[in-house]
């Protein structure tokens, strides 16, 4: 999903809200997904308005702000589950709502997605709920199915977990399994929400960790929703903050960077977790 050029690209190497954009190498990578101007609402509620915003090929693109700010409504919008109620979201220079519908299913095909909960299928093994999308998209008989979920369970670390089923495993395995399914299609697009949820600190980095490295050895570009700061800080190459209050970004960069340069004070109680108003108050 990636948008016009010209003066686009010049607004986002400014500062936001006194949070600049500093990217270095990174914006050298070609633009993957482009947000330009979009309002997502309810009706006449209106959510967050005026997004505008590029994913390069390669980051690790985190979005992140308080609860109840959008973050996973956004989501929903970047993988094609919400119309917007305004703008445009790119698809490598396609625009999204734009085409026909068999030409967005194809686009939503290049997209793999770890919903919060993992979302497997209870009823079904670990092969067998990676084999879903495979069974449905591909022209692969029985066995090679089984041998690509195979594959895709031993590149999260599950090998030998085919025929268990969810309830069998621990929520870490949980989590690790659905994103083997989340890339059964090898996608070129991995999006997460809330990833950590519900894990333990240990698993947590575990999962950051793969992250990385299917990052690096898929070559995928990769969407984060979280509000987890030490996720943030481990994986972000990039990202926005959605402020509930202005119902829009007022910060966007690499996350290390806005916390050492961002002078919007929400932006920075977010990223201290609150330990910089505790000093101003006292």
């Amino acid at each position: 999903m990636v948008f016009e050029w010209g003066a686009m690209d010049k607004r986002e190497d400014k500062s936001v809200n006194g949070c600049e954009n500093t990217g270095g190498e990174r914006e050298k990578a070609q633009p993957h997904i482009r947000v330009e101007n979009l309002t997502m609402a309810y009706g006449d509620f209106v959510i967050q308005r005026d997004l505008n915003f590029t994913i390069r090929r390669g980051d690790i693109f985190i979005i992140m702000g308080g609860s109840g700010c959008g973050k996973s409504t956004l989501l929903r919008h970047l993988v094609g589950l919400h119309r917007p109620a305004a703008g445009r979201v790119d698809f490598d220079g396609i625009d999204f709502w734009a085409v026909e519908d068999a030409e967005r299913a194809r686009l939503m095909r290049l997209c793999g997605v770890l919903y919060q909960r993992g979302a497997l299928w209870s009823s079904l093994t670990l092969a067998e709920n990676i084999a879903l999308p495979l069974q449905e998209y591909t022209r692969l008989n029985s066995a090679q199915i089984r041998e690509l979920a195979s594959l895709k369970l031993s590149l999260v670390g599950l090998t030998g977990f085919e025929d268990y089923y969810p309830a069998e495993i621990s929520g870490g395995m949980q989590k690790r399994a659905a994103l083997a399914r989340a890339m059964a299609l090898d996608p070129e697009v991995l999006f997460f929400d809330e990833p950590s949820a519900g894990l333990d600190p240990i698993s947590a980095r575990m999962l950051d960790d793969l992250i990385i490295e299917l990052r690096e050895s898929l070559g995928a570009t990769v969407v984060v929703v979280t509000h987890e700061l030490a996720s943030i800080f481990a994986i972000g190459s990039d990202s926005i903050f959605l402020d509930a209050e202005t119902k829009t970004i007022i910060a966007q960069g690499p996350p290390r960077d806005l916390l050492e340069q961002c002078s919007e004070p929400r932006v920075r109680q977010f990223l201290t977790r609150g330990e910089e108003k505790k000093k101003g108050d006292s």
